[in-house]
């Protein structure tokens, strides 16, 4: 009774793969190893670089040698995905949203593992869990893309530089 029901609204919301979405479906998985190799290349090269950003509290990426969860994530994973969140030092939602506002090559937006780079604010979320866990300052989840990892540390520089102005600007009265 419960497949029959499953599969009537199956067809009336018509959940079916168009032959076009197929398609584009299996060509992309023929380039989707190399892309996977180099997006977790570049994530892991943008995550060390924010490591070392005095706006930063830490990073959160198993990939990362000092990583908490690196042991574990060495134990089972030969590869990474290029998601990874930065918990900001201090700080306001605001200047984390101008932050993420003001970058070029960063779309804002959860379609995790496409071709382009992506981000979002992520500290609203706490407020639906339970119990949820402490942090420094606001939390940024960023998505990396197959642009130039050089690109992407540049414009994140733009962005901290804006983070730092929205921090000494006076809120009004």
């Amino acid at each position: 009774a419960c497949l029959r029901a499953i599969g009537d609204a199956i067809e009336d919301l018509g959940w079916h793969v168009s032959p076009d979405d197929a398609w584009l479906t299996l060509r992309g998985l023929r380039t989707m190893p190399i892309r996977m190799q180099e997006q977790a290349r570049s994530a892991l090269r943008v995550a060390k670089w924010f490591q070392t950003r005095p706006e930063v509290s830490r990073v959160l990426f198993p990939v990362l040698p000092d990583d908490p969860n690196h042991a574990l994530w060495a134990r089972d994973y030969t590869g990474a995905a290029s998601l990874f969140g930065v918990v900001m030092k201090g700080g306001t939602e605001a200047a984390a949203h101008a932050l993420l506002d003001s970058l070029e090559l960063f779309g804002i937006g959860y379609s995790w593992g496409g071709f382009e780079s992506l981000a979002t604010p992520e500290t609203h979320q706490m407020a639906y869990r339970e119990n949820p866990t402490p942090l420094e300052g606001p939390l940024l989840r960023f998505h990396v893309g197959l642009e130039d990892s050089e690109d992407l540390i540049a414009d994140l520089e733009a962005g901290l530089a804006v983070w730092t102005a929205a921090l000494t600007v006076e809120p009004e009265a």
